[in-house]
């Protein structure tokens, strides 16, 4: 049934690229339904589970490594530069610039490192995500049971955080099948740095072009090799084994 699902996914994004492959458009289409699609079913997947402790203003996760397909990051580029255009610079600062320093000092780093420099997010401020609505799948994808032993963990305990396993699984299915259509397509599928990723795209909005020709453009925040995504795909199979059929109508 699992890899049933993970079929019917992965026709779902190569019929949009078929479609629009040389439209300006294609990573927003893409990064859109991928994001619809997990929230059309995350629900269904869950219900049988507690109330997650999750909520607006808990930032505990935010320090964390995030990792993004080429259209999640171009689509966030695209929000973000509406988001400077529109902010006074007073305000917040522009988030371009956020991002580009947030890089500075996370790039290269390993996860350990990255935990204990706990560098923030740069869309985390006044108690909330500022690119919540277009966050990413890798964002969507992480839910705790449990927001003092995500407290705990942030701050270098020892402790098991209690995560959502729908949640990661239903993450790695939707991601998987983007990436299995996009390397069908000839497009990069690898995973990127996120904020490195959004830093090569902001400094030069020619890159989502490039990538559309099929280049690597983002090819410096490459985190993994193209692969056709099937490993995640069974991962996701173990993990939500009970899970009904995904709707891919959203």
């Amino acid at each position: 049934m699992n890899n049933v699902a993970f079929i019917e996914l992965k026709r779902v994004f190569s019929s949009l690229l078929t479609a629009c492959t040389a439209s300006q458009n294609v990573a927003t289409t893409l990064a859109d339904r991928a994001f619809d699609l997990f929230e059309a079913n995350i629900e269904a997947q869950t219900a049988h589970l507690p109330a997650l402790a999750c909520a607006k203003g808990c930032p505990s996760c935010c320090a964390l490594r995030v990792t993004a397909t080429a259209p999640e990051i171009f689509v966030l580029a695209r929000y973000i530069r509406q988001i400077d255009e529109r902010m006074p610079a007073t305000a917040l600062g522009s988030l371009s610039r956020r991002v580009k320093l947030a890089n500075r000092a996370t790039r290269g780093l390993s996860e350990t490192e990255r935990m204990k420099l706990r560098q923030p997010c740069p869309f985390v401020a006044r108690g909330g995500c500022i690119i919540h609505p277009a966050r990413p799948l890798a964002c969507r994808g992480h839910a705790s049971f449990d927001r003092r032993a995500c407290a705990q963990a942030m701050a270098g305990r020892d402790v098991d955080v209690p995560v959502s396993a729908p949640h990661v699984a239903l993450r790695a299915l939707v991601q998987d099948a983007l990436r299995s259509a996009l390397d069908q397509a000839g497009l990069a599928s690898d995973l990127y740095e996120f904020n490195q990723g959004l830093a090569l795209a902001l400094d030069d909005p020619e890159r989502e072009r490039s990538w559309r020709d099929g280049q690597d453009s983002l090819a410096p925040a490459r985190i993994a090799p193209a692969t056709a995504a099937q490993t995640e795909a069974v991962l996701w199979s173990r993990a939500a084994a009970d899970a009904g059929r995904i709707r891919d109508d959203a």
